[in-house]
């Protein structure tokens, strides 16, 4: 088998998400709009005698929390699945991963789930495994609700818990300013709080409906965060980060998923860098990154990417 295989796991921001029920097991059903971002995370994946392993770097200050390197990793998760499937005993073993993490952890982007699906990819390849797309496809779903959108990128329709993926016409090429509050969200608590609020009014709490100009995008589902007022009405920075970008100029502002990550989107680079420059000037944590299309992620993590 190959010595090394490296491979990107790109972020990702909800640019909308609508919360349509519950399920027999507690999830919510869910309705949402996946971006591909250019921020990632790296996995550098090498044969090496001995149990499988996983070691964790932080390469930017966002990403500094202490990263899981148990079973409790996805890509490990990811390890033990691809193991089983290509009719291995036992545990994983023979791997080395370095995780080196960029994306931020409980911010709504998605580092973990992107992590477990380039560890699929990565470690299918390392171990010169005969397992299907469509086999790696329902691994990922068994991984999280997310995980699957992974193997797709670009922007796409995200159904059921997220898992059911289906891709859009790709936004173009535009860029995002990521704004980090100074503290994380547990996606757990975001979701306790929508029902919590749900039960009070016996209704879903009102949000703002988003829209982005000359797009088929906005008109095919509205751009709306059912998290977010439950969110900011426990943590009302998220709201005046929102607001701020808002009025610097973007297209549309909002939370990213359960958050905290506020997002703002932006068609050229100028007025984008320029936000992100006044939101450090001001003290808080932001950075400006580009909106992904497919043919971008197969150039990103040199491979195919699954489900186009």
């Amino acid at each position: 088998m190959p010595a090394k295989v490296t491979i990107q796991a790109f972020a990702k921001i909800n640019l909308g998400l609508r919360i349509t029920g519950r399920q027999p097991d507690g999830f919510h059903d869910l309705q949402t709009i996946f971006q591909a971002l250019d921020l990632s995370d790296r996995l550098i994946c090498r044969a090496k005698r001995g149990p499988f392993e996983i070691s964790c770097r932080a390469v930017s200050e966002q990403a500094a929390e202490k990263i899981p390197c148990d079973r409790t990793n996805l890509v490990w998760r990811a390890a033990e699945l691809l193991w089983s499937a290509a009719g291995r005993e036992g545990e994983p073993r023979d791997t080395h991963v370095l995780l080196e993490k960029a994306i931020p952890t409980r911010a709504g982007l998605g580092g973990g789930s992107s992590d477990g699906a380039a560890a699929l990819l990565a470690l299918r390849r390392l171990w010169k495994l005969r397992v299907s797309d469509g086999e790696l496809r329902t691994m990922a779903a068994t991984l999280g609700s997310d995980v699957a959108f992974f193997l797709v990128g670009g922007t796409a329709l995200g159904l059921g818990r997220g898992e059911q993926v289906y891709p859009l016409a790709d936004l173009p090429p535009w860029w995002a300013v990521l704004a980090f509050p100074p503290f994380g969200i547990a996606t757990a608590d975001a979701y306790a709080w929508f029902d919590e609020d749900t039960a009070k009014t016996q209704a879903p709490p009102a949000v703002p409906v988003r829209y982005l100009p000359d797009t088929w995008l906005g008109r095919f589902i509205p751009l709306v965060n059912d998290l977010e007022i439950p969110v900011i009405r426990r943590h009302p920075a998220i709201g005046a980060l929102r607001d701020r970008l808002g009025s610097m100029g973007a297209l549309t502002a909002g939370m990213s998923g359960s958050g905290s990550t506020v997002f703002g989107i932006f068609k050229t680079p100028g007025p984008a860098r320029k936000a992100a420059r006044a939101l450090r000037r001001s003290g808080a944590n932001a950075v400006c990154v580009r909106m992904m299309d497919r043919k971008q992620i197969r150039r990103f993590q040199g491979s195919k990417v699954l489900g186009c």
